[in-house]
């Protein structure tokens, strides 16, 4: 069974491609979304953003203050490094028992590890292959403002912290352009049977 990474700078249109994957039979692997999980719930993750960023990292019932977090780590880069080297371990951990699980049933050609920062963690490296979903920037922006009702400096902020496709591109074994392309699912689709044919 072969590990592809999926991922994409905010506003991409990844997650949307990974439905399309997913409607194919292929098990898809949410980083963001076990991070964002394990954050509220693992332990370790509990004291060490707690010893980083202070108790306000918590609210009174437990969650995650997810407006404290994003008040530090968007506009400081060293604070959003200390976050990832806290969270990216566990995620990989997971990622790992997940995995693990797919290989025992041996039904899968692959799975898909589907991750916002892939290259820019370094974890692109444990894969067999990766998938860059490229979109152009206006188009970027206006998906996310629509999605989260943000600023578009607010969303700017957020890809400051990602890495340019340009930086990517070099690094990606497959590349799907998702700026408004009517035949993403045929494309999708393609890349599916190729990847089944290995």
């Amino acid at each position: 069974m072969r590990v592809i990474g999926l991922t994409g700078g905010i506003g991409s249109g990844k997650s949307y491609i990974a439905s399309i994957f997913e409607t194919l039979g292929v098990p898809v692997y949410n980083a963001d979304i076990q991070a964002k999980k394990l954050i509220q719930t693992h332990p370790d993750a509990i004291t060490a953003i707690k010893d980083a960023f202070g108790s306000s990292s918590y609210l009174s019932d437990g969650t995650l203050n997810k407006k404290w977090i994003a008040s530090l780590v968007f506009k400081n880069k060293e604070k959003l490094k200390v976050l990832n080297t806290i969270v990216h371990p566990l995620v990989q951990s997971d990622f790992e028992s997940w995995c693990e699980k797919w290989r025992q049933t041996k039904t899968q050609k692959y799975v898909l590890k589907e991750a916002a920062i892939l290259f820019e963690t370094g974890s692109y490296k444990k894969i067999d292959a990766t998938i860059l979903v490229t979109s152009s920037k206006k188009i970027r922006i206006q998906r996310v403002i629509s999605r989260d009702t943000c600023t578009v400096a607010q969303v700017e902020q957020r890809m400051n912290n990602q890495w340019d496709d340009a930086k990517k591109i070099p690094l990606a074994d497959y590349i799907l352009d998702n700026s408004e392309n009517s035949s993403i699912k045929d494309e999708v689709s393609k890349l599916h049977q190729q990847l089944v044919g290995f």
